[in-house]
């Protein structure tokens, strides 16, 4: 049984739909909502479908599926441009640092800015995988399949790019990092303000957020204790973005206070060790682990594989290759699993 990834299809919305529910709230990028979904979909269609290779405001959006059953059981999206249509907004940690001659002292204290820095970033996000799932590396399957999509069409993505983590969540669905900052601007619990946000888009923050600094001390405790961290099932995803090259950088999101982690595009491990071959033959004698990925745009699709250094090419093993309908002669690219 082989999984592969794929560009998602309208047929798609029903298990996208369901996934959904069972994110427990805090993933804007996959909101339990039909016609969030469905816009989704038709702004990811008309991705794949532009062969232009300028920098748009591009959502693609693909799906984990089982190549035996046909069944859809993950999904991630990639962003190629953030804040054109809203402004992206970040919360960045800083610190002030004060001298009293009268008391010889030096205060320090930490500091949240509204900022838009990150505007023109790409994005990688959406990545949910399927709790029946959860074993035999396919959320790294889905995570790297999009550096590998990314260096396939390397002209439509910005020299920058982040991923946001979802911070910490509560047992009722409530964000402490909320409650404690945004939510008493706004008079909206954090579920509701998420949902709006996923639906209706940011222009509610430019509107109602403030704009001076927040003094971090004057937070609760909880929400103090929430700034910068990934929900606990999220501590995986952080690994595998590190391992990548991305780092924190004192940019969090401002609904729940996760992480957001930026990297240099052309230093993200997956997309800068990527390389193209030619298969010269089709076989099962072994080979190093590796992803391979083939097709452009709409026929992009990627599984894990076996490939074996040739004199003129790869060798690529017959499951993979009956997986993603390669036959010898064709090019693919690839990255080591390890």
């Amino acid at each position: 049984m082989t999984f592969r990834i794929r560009a998602a299809r309208d047929s798609d919305l029903q298990p996208l739909y369901e996934m959904a529910k069972l994110t427990g709230g805090g993933f804007t990028n996959l909101p339990p909502d039909r016609a969030s979904l469905r816009a989704k979909l038709d702004r990811s269609h008309a991705a794949f479908a532009n062969e232009s290779d300028a920098i748009g405001d591009d959502l693609f959006v693909l799906v984990l599926e089982n190549g035996t059953t046909g069944d859809v059981r993950g999904t991630c999206q990639i962003f190629t441009t953030v804040g054109k249509r809203f402004p992206f907004y970040s919360y960045r940690m800083g610190t002030l640092t004060q001298h009293s001659k009268e008391l010889n002292r030096t205060f320090r204290a930490d500091l949240l800015s509204l900022t838009t820095d990150l505007e023109g970033c790409s994005e990688v996000g959406g990545l949910f995988l399927h709790p029946g799932e959860r074993a035999g590396g396919l959320g790294m399957l889905l995570a790297r399949s999009r550096y590998l999509f990314i260096a396939q069409h390397r002209a439509r993505f910005a020299d920058r790019i982040l991923a946001e983590l979802r911070g910490i969540i509560d047992e009722a669905g409530g964000s402490p990092f909320w409650d404690g900052l945004a939510g008493r601007f706004f008079g909206m619990n954090f579920q509701d303000a998420d949902q709006f946000n996923a639906i209706q888009g940011h222009q509610f923050i430019a509107d109602l957020f403030p704009k001076h600094p927040i003094y971090v001390a004057m937070l609760s405790e909880a929400a103090r204790a929430a700034i910068g961290m990934p929900h606990p099932s999220g501590r995986a995803a952080m690994r595998m973005l590190e391992n990548e090259g991305f780092a924190f950088e004192n940019y969090i999101d401002i609904f729940d206070g996760g992480p957001t982690m930026t990297a240099r595009t052309d230093q993200v491990r997956s997309i800068r060790e990527t390389q193209t071959s030619r298969i010269e033959t089709i076989d099962d004698k072994g080979g190093e682990a590796a992803l391979v990925a083939a097709g452009r745009l709409a026929d992009f699709r990627c599984c894990y594989a076996r490939v074996r250094s040739l004199d003129d090419g790869i060798a690529l093993d017959s499951e993979a290759a009956a997986a993603l309908g390669l036959h010898p002669g064709d090019s693919v690219a690839h990255v080591g699993r390890g």
